[in-house]
C-alpha cells in the first residue's frame, strides 16, 4: 500500500530542511512543495499566513515514521499532518516502494 502525508510549514527552508531528511532517509520516495496562503483560527485568533506545503510520497508502512520525523522537526507547536492511501500506476508506485526500501 502507498500513502500521500501532507504537512504544512512556515517557510521554504523549513519546508526543505524536512523534505531532504525524509528522501535522505528513504522514508519517502518523492516530496512536492506547494506556496500557499491559509486562513485558520488559532488560539482564539483567526490567523492569516503564507505556508509550504507538502505532499510527501511513501509507503503507508512509513506513514508513522514519516510523521515523527516530521513532528520532530517542525516548529509549529501542532502542525498539520494528514494522510491518506493511494493507487496509481503500477511503475510509479513501485518506484516508491524501491526509493523507500533501505
Amino acid at each position: 500500500m502507498f500513502s500521500i502525508v501532507y504537512t504544512t510549514t512556515g517557510n521554504k527552508e523549513e519546508a526543505r530542511r524536512i523534505a531532504s531528511r525524509l528522501v535522505e532517509q528513504k522514508l519517502a520516495a518523492c516530496v512536492n512543495m506547494h506556496p500557499i496562503d491559509s486562513i485558520y483560527e488559532w488560539e482564539g485568533r483567526i490567523e492569516q499566513d503564507t505556508e509550504i506545503a507538502l505532499s510527501i510520497k511513501t509507503t503507508s508502512s512509513k506513514v508513522e515514521t514519516v510523521t515523527g520525523c516530521i513532528k520532530e522537526m517542525h516548529s509549529y507547536d501542532l502542525p498539520a499532518i494528514i494522510s491518506w492511501e493511494i493507487k496509481g500506476e503500477k511503475q510509479y508506485l513501485e518506484w516508491i516502494a524501491g526509493s523507500t526500501r533501505p
